[in-house]
């Protein structure tokens, strides 16, 4: 059974230079236990978007938490360009390993499945392949006529995290479509979850629910936060707040403008209180 915590003690269970897995900006983003983690002071961790990064990363890697990035890519959409992801690339302050959509999705699908790497073809060709001395091109080992192929290294993550919308009692958390989240928690040593609502009926023990739910076997610990996306959405509940991503594009644009982006939505009590 998962523990039930407060946002900041799931904060407290991230240590410093852990690999953590983040869904996209499309999926459930941990907004608050992103904002908490930052609180938290975390430092030198390797940062893994399953498989693209957006506000949660940049936040991140802007307030000196993160020392390795990994993902297909990084921006904040029709906001434009992640603005402190990209100024720690120029500057050397972030290592930046790029990876595609499909290699993390099989990277972790390896650890997953319990095996040491996943093949895959599409990445033949790519200049990518050049630049992560961690992949290995191989001759077909099964001799099948269609040429080389890369093999990628199992990825475990120290830690996966997501919001949900519902979670309860024992732990299991309804994910819905959102299958990326199941192989985040198969793959990772641990499982934070913040959601919406704790309810009292088994989601697992309703045929109408049952399907799209992670069982609390792959939980470690939930912890309720209400509008735990914002502001990013979440599917069926919330939309994102594109007036709050775009202000926060401009002010990040700046060292100062970030720190006083910080100090209003992340550090300030009374906006934590509210939000």
């Amino acid at each position: 059974m998962a523990a039930h915590e407060r946002l900041e003690d799931l904060a407290l269970r991230i240590p410093d230079g852990a690999l953590l897995a983040l869904p996209p900006e499309y999926s459930f983003v941990p907004m608050a236990l992103v904002r908490a983690l930052i609180r938290r002071g975390a430092r030198d961790l390797h940062l893994l978007s399953v498989p693209i990064g957006g506000l949660a990363a940049d936040m991140l890697i802007g307030a000196g938490c993160v020392k390795v990035m990994e993902a297909a890519a990084v921006s904040l959409a029709e906001a434009g360009p992640a603005p402190r992801f990209t100024e720690a690339v120029r500057s050397g302050a972030v290592v930046m390993r790029d990876s595609t959509c499909p290699a993390i999705h099989s990277a972790l699908q390896a650890t997953e499945k319990g095996v040491p790497f996943m093949p895959l073809r599409g990445l033949i060709g790519s200049d990518i392949v050049r630049h992560r001395d961690d992949w290995k091109v191989v001759d077909d080992p099964l001799g099948g006529g269609d040429g080389p192929i890369v093999l990628l290294p199992a990825i475990q993550p120290d830690v996966a995290v997501f919001h949900a919308p519902l979670a309860d009692k024992k732990g299991n958390v309804w994910i819905g479509r959102r299958r990326e989240l199941a192989t985040m928690a198969h793959a990772a040593r641990a499982t934070l979850v913040t959601v919406e609502k704790v309810q009292d009926d088994d989601l697992l023990g309703d045929e109408t629910t049952a399907a799209g739910t992670l069982p609390a076997l792959y939980v470690t610990a939930v912890a309720e936060a209400v509008g735990g996306c914002h502001p990013l959405g979440l599917v069926g509940h919330y939309d994102a707040d594109a007036g709050h991503i775009a202000n926060y594009a401009r002010q990040a644009a700046t060292a100062e403008g970030f720190r006083k982006y910080l100090d209003h939505y992340v550090y300030d009590s009374t906006v934590r209180a509210a939000s």
